[in-house]
Parts: C-alpha cells; structure tokens; sequence
C-alpha cells in the first residue's frame, strides 16, 4: 500500500510470557485437579445411596470444575508446545478460549438438569438420608477452600483458569447450601428442603455460566475488548504528529490478557516515519496498555486501503 514501513512489537515476548505463566500454575491445577475427580467420585457415590438431590446438583458442579480444571490443564500444556512451532504463529493459545466456552455450556446443562429434576421432587420429596450428606458437605468444603486458594491467583491471568477458579467458587457455596440442608433435614426432618437447595445450586450456577460463555465468544468474534476504547485509539493515532490519516484499525484478543492491534498510519510526504512509529508505540503502550501492535505507515493516502471489503 505505498511507500510504508511497518512494526510488530513484543510478539514473541508475549508468547514467551504466556507460555511461562502457563507452567507456573500448571503445578497448582494438577493437584486442585486431583483433589476434585477423587472427591466428586464419593459425592457421585454418596449421593445417589443416600438420594439426596442437592448432594448430586453439587457433584455435577464438581464434574464442570473437574473438566474446566483439566482443559486449562490441556489448554496450558498445547499453547506451551505449539510456542515453538513455526507453522503456528499464534501458537494454540484460543484453545484456552474454546475451553472456556464448552465449560459454559457444560455448566448449563448441569443447572438444567438440576433445575428439571428439583421441580420433578417438590410434589413428592424422597426420603434422604442427612448424615451421610452432611458428612460429604463438609468434606466437599474442605475440598474447595483447598481449590480456592490453589487457583486464586491465577484467575485474574487466564479467562479458561477465571473460569475454572469461579467454578470453585461457586460449588464451594453450594457446599455450604448442602450442609445447610443436611442440618435442617436432621433437625426437623423436612425433606422438601434438599431440592430447593439443589434448584438453588442451579440457578446460581446460570449467571456464571452466562458470563463465561459470553466472555469465551466475544474473544471468538474478534470483538474489540470491552474494557479498550476502540474511538479514543483511532483519535490518539490521528492525533500524532504528521498522521494525516488513520485506517485499517483493528483491536481483538488472542487469548486471556492478550490484546493486539494492527493499523495503517497515513503520513504527509517528508514525514520522519520512524518518529511516528515511536510515538505510536509509546502512545499505544502508556495510554492504553497495547504492547502487541502491528503498525504500517504510508507515505500518502493510498486509495487501495479504504477499498477493502473488511
């Protein structure tokens, strides 16, 4: 597109970045990863002998966080090997994304089927067996606090790892909301309250679900992040000296934390177009926090790019 020079800054020293936060919380879900399969496989057991609905809505929570914990798990562990693969130049590092959508949907169905079920038992709540349950509750407690703190820190670095730890979260108050039914249950002997709180674990579970589904596809759509003015960009590059013209702007997100850009900066003949790179950079970084941008600076307006069809 005429005359130009271009830029791509910091592209493998964020690959390098997240292919080390990757190992430096794989450690932590392999054992948070542990402990939920080996619970969730007593929950399973427990609930189904002692017929209690609210102990199982929670074992299906706990299989979501099981497979939301193990697809970080694979997604970490394909993004770290597909760094060094030159066929693949943005790594695997949607594999993360696409994790974190199927999560969602999973924690759908969960809440559905739990939802479904707890309307089916309000007419005629089963006996359930309290003891037992409230046994499990506490462990299943334990066993989230546990979880909690292992993925507390590395939520706020991945969307797939926000979305297992909110998992967490989230099955850690179902926990409580089972051992508060186990206590009523043994005291007053009130059945009907095991499937409310199980259609009470259900409905918490659909925002959580929504949000993270929501996330998951804006990422895919290519959407500009929402928390990046997209306007206040294009008026910071106009705004440099020499640009007479900003065009091609694109803002999206490869993978948690990882936002990029690419545009074509128009600059008047006898422009220092080295200097305008810099301050676009420094521009694009202080104000806006984009160390990944793509730049082309063109000596003139070529026609050409504003015919593009996308």
């Amino acid at each position: 597109m005429g005359s130009s020079h271009s830029a791509d800054h910091n592209h493998g020293h964020s690959h390098g970045q997240l292919a080390r936060a990757g190992a430096r919380y794989a450690g932590r879900l392999r054992v948070a990863f542990a402990l939920v399969v080996v619970f969730l496989l007593v929950q399973i057991v427990v609930g189904v002998a002692a017929g209690s609905l609210a102990l199982l809505s929670d074992a299906g929570h706990m299989a979501t966080d099981a497979l939301g914990i193990g697809m970080a798990l694979a997604a970490i562990t394909a993004a770290s090997r597909a760094a060094t693969d030159g066929q693949r130049t943005f790594g695997l590092y949607r594999l993360e994304i696409i994790a974190a959508l199927a999560n969602a949907v999973l924690l759908f169905a969960v809440a559905g089927y739990v939802l479904t079920e707890a309307v089916r038992r309000f007419d005629d709540a089963p006996h359930v067996a309290s003891a037992p349950v409230l046994l499990v509750g506490v462990l299943g407690l334990a066993v989230n606090v546990a979880c909690f703190l292992l993925l507390r820190e590395g939520a706020g670095a991945s969307l797939n790892l926000r979305g297992a730890y909110l998992e967490v979260v989230a099955d850690l108050l179902g926990s409580v909301g089972v051992i508060a039914a186990a206590l009523v249950m043994w005291t007053t002997g009130w059945h009907w309250v095991d499937p409310v709180v199980g259609a009470a674990i259900g409905v918490f579970i659909l925002p959580r679900a929504f949000r993270l589904g929501r996330d998951a596809l804006r990422v895919l759509v290519e959407a500009a992040p929402a928390d990046i003015d997209v306007a206040g960009i294009r008026a910071a590059l106009s705004s440099l000296e020499g640009v007479a013209d900003v065009h091609d702007l694109h803002v999206w997100t490869l993978t948690s934390e990882m936002h990029m850009l690419t545009a074509h900066l128009s600059v008047a003949d006898g422009t220092d177009t080295q200097s305008v790179l810099h301050a676009a950079r420094a521009v694009l970084t202080d104000r806006f926090s984009l160390t990944h941008a793509t730049l082309q600076v063109e000596v003139g307006i070529d026609q050409r790019c504003h015919d593009l069809a996308w």
